[in-house]
């Protein structure tokens, strides 16, 4: 009886001490440690104007109007929705995913005719919440933002490249334009009524 008591508080013990480790404290640490170093990505990295939170620079949001960048587009629920992350899982030979694509390139291309459309801008990424674009999706658009917003297209093909992201590192990912942050770059830039 005794080796039976002694098995079940050794037992006990090593349940309470590794759930007491890995269960409290390691998450705390890792918490602590990301508040620490990296605070705003910890936080949701929020971008705040006038102290009110517009949205998140990792999370994509909805653009349409004419004087702004677009994103990608989002199957995300019924489109960026950040609570319903998610593809479309519609595969290449979806008749659904074939006609939503060229529906999409047909009404992007009428904004910008002759230049092909960069194929991000008709398909949805995998979450459906991208914050970015390449810089030839964003260079794609330049011509309909500066007609809507009445300036030069080297101007705002300028701030395009301003707003655009290396590798990191050097060598992990490809170049990108976040969305989010060009836009309010735009707004800055080059004020106006503009329709979100």
């Amino acid at each position: 009886m005794n080796a039976v008591v002694r098995q079940l508080t050794i037992a006990t013990v090593f349940t309470v001490v590794t759930t007491a480790i890995f269960g409290l404290g390691y998450p705390l640490l890792v918490t602590a440690a990301a508040q620490i170093l990296f605070e705003s990505q910890a936080n949701g990295s929020i971008v705040e104007r006038g102290g009110v939170a517009i949205g998140s620079g990792l999370i994509g949001q909805p653009f349409s109007g004419p004087g702004y960048f677009w994103p990608r587009p989002s199957a995300a629920g019924k489109g960026y929705d950040a609570t319903a992350s998610g593809g479309s899982n519609l595969g290449p030979t979806s008749a659904t995913l074939i006609s939503k694509v060229e529906t999409e390139r047909q009404r992007l291309a009428a904004t910008n005719t002759g230049v092909p459309v960069p194929v991000e801008l008709v398909t949805t990424s995998a979450s459906g919440l991208d914050p970015h674009l390449s810089p030839a999706g964003a260079v794609f658009q330049v011509a309909r933002v500066a007609r809507e917003r009445g300036v030069d297209k080297a101007s705002v093909r300028a701030l395009v490249a301003e707003r655009t992201e290396p590798r990191q590192l050097f060598v992990l990912g490809e170049p990108r334009v976040n969305v989010l942050m060009l836009n309010l770059a735009l707004d800055e830039r080059y004020p106006g009524s503009v329709n979100r």
